[in-house]
């Protein structure tokens, strides 16, 4: 697979500071220390392009990376962090469901969990927020070289629970920054639903 041109943009805080040059975006979300900029940074082939950290919750924006200049890569502030304020995650709150509920140039949402632990109450309630939305939304499951194929197994049956619960029937991907596990899956989701909407 050739390596992705990938920058950095910008990152944003307040809606009326999305980009609006509607290119199509694909969102990175999930829980704090999850891994979502190791899997950016592996699915781009570009280390340290998104800045990954010791210390969970660094990401208090959404940061916008363009790629192949034609769609954009948003990584979400990870979810349930306790050191930061009640105040600042209401209004990362905030932001997040509007963006995932209104953003037009939504095309794909990710979805990571964490394949070493079952879904947490806020990825269930993740899958609440994404459930009957527009947008194509699929599960990522990271980390999974470093559990068992057991494990992984284990993992893959017990988000599709939780989304058979809710009525949801949508793919899980396990994957890996490490190995490379699963990525050409989720470029294959990201080409398909980008095609011909740049």
């Amino acid at each position: 697979m050739k390596k992705p041109a990938a920058r950095f943009v910008r990152s944003v805080t307040r809606w009326e500071d999305l980009p609006d040059d509607g290119l199509p975006e694909v969102a990175f979300a999930g829980r704090s220390n999850v891994g979502k900029s190791s899997l950016l940074n592996a699915l781009l082939r570009a280390p340290g392009l998104a800045r990954t950290s010791s210390t969970p919750g660094k990401t208090r924006q959404l940061n916008f990376y363009r790629v192949n200049e034609r769609l954009y890569f948003v990584d979400l502030p990870g979810y349930g962090f306790a050191r930061t304020s009640q105040a600042e995650r209401r209004l990362w709150g905030r932001l997040i469901t509007r963006y995932l509920q209104e953003r037009s140039a939504l095309a794909l949402v990710v979805h990571l969990i964490d394949s070493r632990h079952p879904p947490t109450p806020l990825d269930e309630a993740m899958m609440d927020l994404m459930r009957g939305q527009h947008v194509p939304y699929l599960i990522a499951l990271t980390k999974a070289d470093k559990v068992s194929g057991n494990r992984r197994t284990q993992a893959v049956r017990e988000v599709k629970q939780a989304l058979q619960a809710r009525a949801m029937e949508v793919p899980v991907i396990p994957t890996s920054a490490h190995t490379g596990l699963g990525l050409r899956d989720l470029w294959r989701w990201i080409e398909q639903v980008t095609v011909g909407k740049t």
